[in-house]
């Protein structure tokens, strides 16, 4: 097996979509690494709008707790600053309940697939926490054509927070 590591999102602009990738025997540097390019793609997305982003996670191996406990936190604390809830946070509901949902520069997230090996772990966060607009994967082509097929079906979104997607 290969210990290459994969660090890095991009916004595609004409898709509104965001794919962002960890992978690989990682460290904390990797993932305070990850967390920036999250951030700078997510600053490329224009002022008011929307988006759909692929978290890849698929060969992802925290070299350590700390490592993981850190990670962990990113995708829910920085997908919250878009109007998003992240499914699997229902796993922590004093946590969810601490979770304040905003819009940063009026931008909302509208969809999400994620992506990891852990064929296990995958299957119950899709049958507990899948939605409509939030799907978990073990395969990644399938969870990027999922996400780049989600069509945005109703303006429920941009009040996201309130609704029972929570």
């Amino acid at each position: 097996m290969s210990n290459s590591k994969i660090i890095r999102s991009d916004w595609h602009a004409d898709d509104r979509l965001i794919i962002t990738q960890i992978s690989g025997d990682i460290v904390k540097e990797d993932v305070t690494r990850w967390e920036q390019t999250l951030d700078a793609a997510l600053d490329q997305i224009p002022e008011s709008g929307v988006f759909k982003i692929f978290v890849n996670l698929h060969g992802f191996t925290a070299a350590d707790i700390d490592t993981h406990k850190y990670f962990r936190d990113i995708i829910p604390r920085t997908l919250a600053h878009y109007g998003w809830k992240v499914g699997y946070v229902a796993m922590f509901p004093q946590e969810a309940e601490k979770m304040i949902i905003t819009r940063k520069r009026d931008i909302q997230c509208i969809a999400a697939a994620h992506c990891h090996q852990d064929a296990t772990k995958i299957q119950k966060y899709e049958l507990l926490y899948s939605s409509d607009n939030e799907r978990f994967f073990t395969d990644v082509e399938e969870a990027d054509a999922w996400v780049r097929g989600w069509q945005h079906h109703s303006s429920s979104f941009t009040d996201r927070e309130d609704t029972s997607y929570v």
